[in-house]
């Protein structure tokens, strides 16, 4: 079989079929190159389509991120406007208020000072009063003072001469003895009591009083175990003992069982600071009891 082309040119089938083949193989190349030219562009332009993408999106987040920034920031703003306003607002409103309230206050605290001042003052009246009572009584503390001093350099003056007086009266009364502001005679004679205080009477003493345990003590030494006439006796009224002061007896130093005389004993002796009643005709020596003003009395009077 025969196939005519073109160029007129007598060939035969298999020459056509190689003819056709190498044809379609080099269709086949033709086509891969295009192929493969297409997918390299198409690549390239698919990278680039991504780059683009991607450089957009990066500065989509960008706008978002400063807008949302810008957001916040224009909420801060606008917050801050706010407070801002409102502070004025309570400043305008305080400064109002202050003026008044501080003319309270000051009225308030000029009040206090006043009521202060006034306590004050009259804490310190109190105190020139409190000051002019001591001041007051100090010199009435001074003024007695100085009297007491006055009044004891006039007691050590008279103390002075009451002792040089009574030097002197000891010088007077040789044989008187003085113990206890009083001066204190034995007698050498034996006289019956009557007789025996009347000596005693004549020389402005008296029979002596025992009024206290330590006089009888004094007594006892002094008396030398001696027996004496005491000033004591129941001569006006039987059992009722008075000395001779006409004082009543109200404790004694009697021996057991004195006294028991009756009416035929109402004098009493002291013997060996014991008592014993004894007939008062009785003889016995005694002693005399002569008080320091009596003394002084005779000194002078001599």
């Amino acid at each position: 079989m025969e196939v005519i082309h073109d160029n007129d040119e007598p060939c035969t089938q298999s020459e056509v079929i190689n003819r056709d083949r190498v044809e379609m193989m080099v269709e086949i190349y033709d086509t891969g190159d295009y192929l493969k030219h297409q997918n390299f562009r198409t690549d390239a332009n698919t990278e680039q389509r991504v780059q683009r993408k991607g450089s957009q999106s990066l500065r989509i987040r960008v706008y978002k991120s400063v807008i949302l920034c810008l957001g916040l920031l224009c909420i801060l703003l606008v917050t801050f406007i706010v407070l801002c306003v409102l502070i004025n607002a309570n400043s305008h409103q305080c400064h109002k208020q202050t003026p008044r309230e501080d003319r309270d206050g000051l009225l308030t605290n000029n009040t206090n000072l006043i009521e202060e001042r006034e306590l004050l003052l009259f804490n310190d009246t109190n105190h020139t009063e409190e000051r002019e009572l001591l001041l007051f009584n100090d010199t009435k503390f001074t003024k007695a003072i100085e009297e007491l001093i006055f009044g004891n350099k006039n007691l050590s003056y008279d103390r002075d001469k009451l002792i040089g007086q009574m030097k002197n009266l000891q010088m007077y009364l040789d044989d008187w003895i003085y113990y206890q502001f009083s001066f204190y005679y034995i007698s050498t004679e034996w006289k019956s009591w009557d007789d025996s205080r009347r000596y005693c009477r004549d020389r402005g003493a008296d029979l002596i009083i025992i009024n206290s345990k330590e006089e009888q003590g004094f007594f006892q030494k002094m008396s030398d175990g001696i027996s004496l006439w005491i000033g004591l006796s129941d001569s006006d009224e039987e059992g009722r003992w008075k000395w001779v002061d006409n004082s009543t007896l109200t404790s004694g130093s009697w021996y057991p069982g004195e006294p028991n005389g009756r009416t035929k004993e109402n004098c009493v002796i002291s013997y060996k600071s014991v008592w014993y009643d004894y007939p008062c005709t009785t003889g016995f020596r005694f002693i005399c009891e002569k008080k320091t003003l009596n003394a002084f009395i005779d000194l002078f009077i001599q």
